[in-house]
């Protein structure tokens, strides 16, 4: 990550790592933390909200990065600090909603299906405009970027076009003053490419963790 701020002509502390933990028990998140890590994705609701429970005491920064269906919308509104896949304002209202008055305001991504494939999540490109001034408007939800997990490419320039992509979206959206500062995007195998096309966040769980060997 830092040789890649480097190359990008940014400082490393412009990226923030998020260690994506789903699959992984608690000890070992407890110690990736003991490691200097503090925020952690998951994928899977509950999975998450007891991994969030059973290491409370920690102080850990609750990130999530999965699909969300209708009915799992308020146990992440209660126990995370970001979502980073909102893709319908079904979904964002729910959130908003459900979101407990006595947490700060529920920071959010928009995922966008930027590869346009039918068997990944996320919002249309064309429409994400319309979505994300809808979320803006929210209570209890904070609007803070837009997320991607782009078709897998070989080479350093075809893993950079769909990160450029996201990134003309975003600028687009602030052209519109909805100020936006974050991109999460870029993973183990495509990071470097996203930080060179200025993800701000990246998401990393098999260079931390090791191979995921099975699922909850």
């Amino acid at each position: 990550m830092t040789t890649a701020c480097k190359n990008a002509g940014r400082t490393a502390d412009s990226v923030r790592l998020l260690a994506v933990s789903k699959t992984f028990d608690a000890e070992s998140v407890a110690a990736a933390h003991a490691a200097g890590l503090t925020a952690f994705g998951e994928n899977y609701v509950q999975e998450g909200v007891d991994k969030a429970m059973a290491l409370a005491g920690l102080g850990l920064e609750w990130h999530f990065i999965g699909p969300i269906q209708s009915n799992k919308t308020r146990p992440v509104a209660e126990h995370f600090a970001w979502v980073h896949s909102i893709d319908r304002l079904k979904i964002a209202e729910r959130l908003s909603a459900q979101r407990p008055a006595h947490l700060p305001d529920l920071q959010v991504c928009l995922q966008v299906n930027i590869s346009g494939e039918a068997s990944k999540s996320g919002a249309d490109s064309a429409t994400i405009a319309d979505l994300a001034r809808a979320v803006a408007a929210l209570p209890r939800l904070k609007l803070r970027g837009l997320m991607t997990i782009p078709q897998p490419a070989e080479g350093l320039e075809a893993q950079r076009a769909p990160f450029r992509a996201l990134r003309l979206i975003l600028e687009d959206l602030n052209a519109q003053g909805l100020g936006c500062d974050t991109l999460s995007m870029g993973m183990s195998a495509d990071l470097e490419a996203a930080i060179l096309e200025g993800a701000t966040i990246v998401r990393v769980g098999t260079a931390i963790f090791g191979t995921r060997t099975r699922i909850p």
